[in-house]
């Protein structure tokens, strides 16, 4: 019996936007699938990992309504390797799905769609806040290079989005440095401070596209849900208490240093070819108009590189990770930046006039 027939490319789009949610090795084998739902003309793919769900809706020819489960990954690669132009069918066959286009055919095992866990939407949301999806998208550009990776301190594996009046805040940190970007809201919204999960940061990222049409937040106690135009996300927050970011960001820092980001960034660069691997330390030396780039490593071997700056302080010599700062100069796209600084042993702000709501904050190290 014929499920359903799409084009190639508009299956792989709905495809890729819930493949990522999908764990390549779970507990429970039906998580490993995606669940394919149609109702009429509509054809509703929802993978979730217990944490996370994301669901993607597309319009197919109109046909017997199902409902069934199939392996995400194996789907996903398959109408992938399919030519461009291919029209692709799923037919049922007893407890399996046959896929074909052309003269390609794949028969695929089925878990019945009853078994399917959802993530229960609703409970506690706050109004919805629409913004354009590129401002979103660059918010989430200015931070998650910063959420931790696997720490024991469960809370900074993520990004804390709060809600204040009519400003929307985010920011993520690892302990050693923090980020922080901030923009404001056409509308006034209740306040609201919650934990996103890394993995939601990640695929949202991937959602969002650079354009104006809108997104659309609910920010609950225990959950999220995040609208775009034909696909939701719906995530578990994260319990736990982020630290102070306020207190972390330095105010008035006697020493301001301002540079082309390129410049610094090919100069860091060059000069992180003979950092220690391990430890990735580089000295700024700062004195009048000039910056010094100095990378030593375990063998002895040494980088100094020179640039010209606009600065007019007090000689400073101060130690960071390389790593941390071309990751935050990375994260702007303009063309000067300012860094503020108060001695060695304190943490170093990187500002930029361009993004007027971003702060990035960078701990030194002992080198």
């Amino acid at each position: 019996m014929l499920l359903v027939q799409s084009e190639r490319n508009t299956l792989l789009a709905s495809l890729t936007a819930v493949v990522g949610v999908v764990e390549r090795r779970h507990t429970l084998p039906i998580l490993s699938n995606l669940l394919l739902e149609k109702k009429g003309s509509k054809l509703t793919l929802l993978a979730t990992d217990l944490e996370l769900q994301v669901s993607t809706q597309l319009d197919v020819e109109a046909g017997e309504d199902f409902a069934l489960t199939i392996a995400a990954r194996k789907l996903f690669d398959i109408v992938r390797a399919l030519p461009d132009s291919a029209r692709v069918k799923l037919d049922s066959k007893d407890s399996q799905v046959v896929v074909s286009a052309g003269k390609s055919r794949f028969t695929l095992q089925t878990l019945p769609a009853a078994d399917f866990p959802r993530v229960e939407t609703g409970a506690g949301l706050g109004e919805a806040i629409r913004l354009p999806q590129k401002t979103l998208k660059r918010l989430l550009q200015l931070v998650q290079f910063a959420m931790a990776s696997q720490d024991i301190r469960y809370y900074l594996n993520g990004m804390l989005l709060v809600l204040d009046g009519k400003q929307l805040r985010v920011v993520a940190t690892d302990g050693h440095r923090l980020s922080y970007a901030e923009t404001q809201l056409e509308t006034e919204a209740e306040a609201r401070e919650v934990i996103i999960p890394r993995k939601t940061v990640v695929e949202l990222s991937k959602l969002l596209g650079d354009v104006e049409d809108p997104v659309e937040l609910r920010i609950g106690t225990n959950q999220v849900t995040i609208a775009l135009p034909g696909t939701e996300l719906v995530t578990k927050v994260v319990d736990g208490k982020f630290p102070d970011y306020q207190r972390v960001i330095p105010v008035s820092q006697p020493r301001q240093l301002k540079a082309n980001r390129q410049n610094v960034i090919q100069a860091l660069q060059r000069a992180a070819i003979l950092s220690n691997e391990k430890f990735r330390g580089v000295r700024l030396v700062m004195s009048e108009n000039t910056l010094g780039i100095v990378c030593n490593n375990n063998e002895q071997e040494e980088a100094a590189d020179e640039i010209e700056v606009s600065y007019n302080g007090d000689p400073l010599d101060v130690g960071f990770n390389v790593t941390y700062l071309l990751d935050g100069l990375g994260a702007v796209s303009t063309e000067d930046i300012t860094l503020s600084l108060g001695d060695a042993n304190s943490s170093m702000l990187l500002t930029s006039e361009g993004e007027a709501g971003f702060k990035y904050v960078v701990m030194p190290m002992r080198i």
